[in-house]
């Protein structure tokens, strides 16, 4: 284990490195929205903050199963799973007490903010951010910062999800000219939310739209969020989900023009589902990932320093290619790395 002052040098230099290059993508969890408390609760906050919302026969059912030794919200739905076809409605309960408590919340905007103009001002035509948050930062971010985002949504009063925005390209017409030119524009940003969003509603008849963030469940309606639990494999092979994973999947592993460097921010490397598209990617011999939390627990920072090109910072640990050495001060932290990307 590197104890050496140089170790946290070479970190920084390769992680310098590698976020100034080009071909890379973002990865964001729940740690981007955290904010320091002054955001969204994490995972394991998550039933503090929603029991009392959740109907009292399912509450107590899932409070019987953490009372019962469950780590969390997730092992809890877990276990009140049964597998079947018909679901219990738990996890839907839930779903819906994460949205009415997430609508109460007004958080600062700002570190999204620098984070969308600092990428907005990239020289590079494509640039994904993969989101697991419900939450809509990034998209309020980009609206405030008067940057265009693409989410696979089009349409104005109603929109409606359509994945072929995703491959379409903006570009401004050239004046003054007799032949037809087109200038590309730069830095355009495309949004995957991988686990759905606050305001995004399956109205049935494979009919997904967009209804605002501060939208309340509509008759007949259900959320397109997934929350914690073993079923978010199986609910990512529907739309809109299957779409969005899909180009997940090529962008790290199958597509055209895959990207290089991945960029984990906040997320705790403990969805299988996820780990085994990057896992793929880390195959590659150009391919390079770079993790930053403030904590992952031992398991799997063993699991992901012993694999070449990985990078890890958090606040007790640091690891680069394989050498484990202290942990960085603040280089982990969302707000110092959306003044670095």
């Amino acid at each position: 284990m590197s104890t050496a002052p140089v170790f946290l040098s070479r970190i920084e230099a390769k992680i310098e490195q590698q976020l100034s290059s080009q071909k890379v993508g973002y990865l964001i969890g729940a740690g981007t929205s955290y904010l320091d408390r002054r955001g969204y609760p994490l995972t394991s906050d998550l039933w503090g903050s929603i029991g009392s919302k959740v109907r009292a026969e399912e509450r107590n059912e899932i409070q019987q199963k953490l009372d019962g030794g469950a780590t969390g919200i997730e092992m809890a739905l877990d276990l009140l799973d049964d597998g079947s076809a018909i679901e219990k409605p738990h996890r839907h309960l839930v779903m819906e007490a994460i949205a009415e408590y997430f609508q109460t919340i007004t958080p600062p905007t700002d570190v999204h903010q620098n984070f969308i103009r600092r990428l907005a001002s990239r020289d590079e035509l494509d640039i994904p951010i993969f989101s697991l948050n419900y939450d809509g930062l990034v998209e309020l971010a980009s609206d405030i910062e008067r940057v265009p985002l693409v989410d696979g949504f089009q349409g104005m009063e109603r929109p409606y999800f359509d994945p072929q925005v995703f491959q379409e390209l903006r570009g401004i017409r050239l004046r003054g000219r007799r032949e037809f030119q087109v200038h590309w524009k730069k830095g355009s940003l495309r949004l995957y939310k991988l686990h759905g969003s606050l305001g995004w509603f399956d109205l049935g008849n494979n009919e997904v739209r967009k209804l605002g963030l501060s939208t309340k469940t509509p008759e007949g309606a259900k959320r397109l969020m997934v929350p914690p639990q073993h079923r978010k494999g199986i609910e990512t092979t529907s739309l809109p989900y299957s779409a969005l994973w899909s180009d997940f999947r090529a962008k790290l592993c199958n597509g055209p023009s895959p990207l290089n460097r991945l960029v984990v921010i906040g997320y705790g490397m403990g969805d299988e589902h996820l780990n085994a598209v990057i896992e793929n990617a880390l195959v590659r011999d150009d391919f390079t990932l770079l993790i930053f939390a403030q904590v992952l627990r031992p398991e799997f920072i063993s699991r992901w320093s012993s694999k070449r090109n990985v990078v890890i910072v958090t606040q007790s640990q640091s690891s680069l290619n394989g050498e484990i050495g202290q942990g960085h001060e603040n280089l982990w932290d969302f707000g110092t790395l959306a003044g670095r990307v």
